[in-house]
């Protein structure tokens, strides 16, 4: 199996830390909002990612954080007058639904960053310790960029060229800093921000020691795969490694992995420019399978580009799956238990190769385009090859061969079942009456159901309406 390694930049053979095992650290969204789709990229390609690495029998350590103590939190919690914390648990709350919704497993764990300021501080007070951090007057602690020689091995940049172009905004204390490329790991509070006591002021630990932190302890101060988008190699992926490297005297990850941007038709996703689309959005359009499988549709490191035009693609490639599986499933359900003839025979090894292929594809740097494109020839095989004579035996063949490999792209071969207009209004009715006595969960819980079924529910002044997706 290979992986494109961002730090050596080239493609490597992957060797586990441990046999058998991989340890994996995989960058999650600050919890401010509902997630867009391009928190949506990473969160589905790495879940597919674990997902092979399962299927080829390795054990799966996989964390995935949630940021939320943030400015943008705070933000949002001052506009509504309430704790950050309130922010923070409803937008977890909100992500886990999307993510559920887009068949993302849940990871092994999604550590929280204020539920870790102890292992924050003592990192900390280490690297302050060993001459990596300093104390500055009002409190702050920064990294020493110069006391780390590799800095910018990652992003493949030297402190020269970064010295005038450092892309963290000037705050309040910089000017305390004893050079500009240094960075903050414990900032002061703020007027009516959240904060923790420490031994250098009252304040809230920086962004990057967050992941340094929480991936030391849920996964080992070494682990094997390091991921997220592109936007995260510089700075936080490459001053996680300065922190972590320091603090440990060890190398952090032996594999980082990034994904490339993605484009609203062919622009940068822009609340500005009125592109911006959350999943949930896109949910009220699309059953989110069709937006999985959008994501996999072009290899990781590639730009991938959003339009309605694509996902009606999607959508139709998608159904063409479905629909193959659906039909070898009705030749199980007539139950032919004739002997399997010669021909199925060299046709199910025919399968067995493009299964091969399937794997080929994945083994060379997870290239999910190519294993879909193996599996539109299975699909194709099995449609020109079944008839009203097809055997069971041949059925179940070729769907022990597509079933696993779906899975691993996490596209759930089960068509959903039609739900009837009276049982819809039956829904909506139920969800009236909840709202009516102030039960808004039972409602959001109703709402959530209709819309795995397909149904978007819009609130109008009007009263209730819905539609099919």
């Amino acid at each position: 199996m290979k992986i494109f390694n961002t730090l050596s930049k080239r493609k490597e053979d992957f060797v586990p830390i441990e046999e058998g095992k991989v340890r994996m650290y995989v960058c999650g969204p600050t919890v401010y909002n509902l997630i867009h789709i391009g928190n949506a990229r990473p969160m589905i390609f790495f879940d597919t990612v674990r997902r092979y690495f399962e299927y080829r029998g390795y054990d799966v350590n996989y964390v995935s954080n949630f940021t939320d103590v943030d400015d943008k939190i705070i933000k949002k919690a001052i506009e509504e007058g309430v704790d950050a914390s309130v922010i923070s648990t409803r937008y977890i709350n909100e992500c886990k639904k999307d993510m559920e919704a887009m068949n993302v497993l849940p990871a092994t764990k999604n550590p929280l960053a204020t539920e870790e300021i102890d292992g924050m501080e003592e990192m900390i007070g280490k690297l302050i310790e060993t001459g990596h951090a300093y104390v500055a007057k009002d409190g702050t602690v920064y990294f020493r960029v110069k006391s780390f020689e590799e800095y910018g091995k990652l992003s493949h940049k030297n402190i020269d060229e970064l010295q005038s172009g450092f892309r963290e905004i000037k705050v309040t204390g910089e000017e305390d800093k004893e050079d500009s490329n240094d960075f903050v790991l414990w900032k002061p509070k703020k007027d009516g921000e959240p904060y923790w006591d420490s031994p250098w002021s009252k304040g809230r630990p920086g962004w990057h020691i967050e992941c340094s932190v929480m991936s030391k302890k849920y996964l080992g101060e070494q682990i094997d795969i390091h991921g997220g988008g592109e936007d995260l190699i510089f700075p936080h992926h490459e001053n996680e490694i300065a922190q972590s490297e320091s603090a440990s005297g060890k190398s952090f990850a032996n594999y980082w992995m990034h994904n490339a941007f993605l484009n609203i038709d062919n622009k940068k996703m822009s609340k500005s420019l009125g592109n911006f689309f959350t999943v949930r959005d896109i949910s009220e359009k699309y059953d989110l399978q069709v937006l999985r499988f959008f994501m996999l549709s072009a290899h990781y490191r590639s730009p991938l580009n959003f339009s309605a035009e694509l996902m009606e693609a999607s959508k139709n490639s998608l159904d063409r799956i479905l629909t193959g599986v659906e039909n070898l499933r009705d030749i199980q359900v007539k139950n032919n238990n004739a002997a399997i003839t010669d021909a199925e025979l060299s046709n199910l090894e025919i399968a067995k190769v493009l299964k091969d292929k399937f794997v080929n594809s994945m083994d060379d740097d997870f290239n999910t385009a190519d294993a879909i494109s193996a599996i539109f020839e299975l699909i194709k095989l099995s449609n020109t090859s079944l008839n009203e004579e097809s055997t069971v035996e041949y059925a179940n063949g070729l769907l022990n061969i597509i079933l696993p490999l779906c899975d691993i792209l996490g596209i759930i071969t089960e068509k959903k079942t039609e739900i009837l207009d009276s049982e819809i209004e039956d829904l909506i009715e139920q969800r009236t009456r909840a709202r009516k006595n102030k039960d808004f969960a039972l409602a959001d819980k109703i709402r959530n159901e209709l819309l795995e079924k397909g149904i978007v529910l819009e609130d109008t002044r009007e009263g209730v309406k819905w539609k099919r997706s």
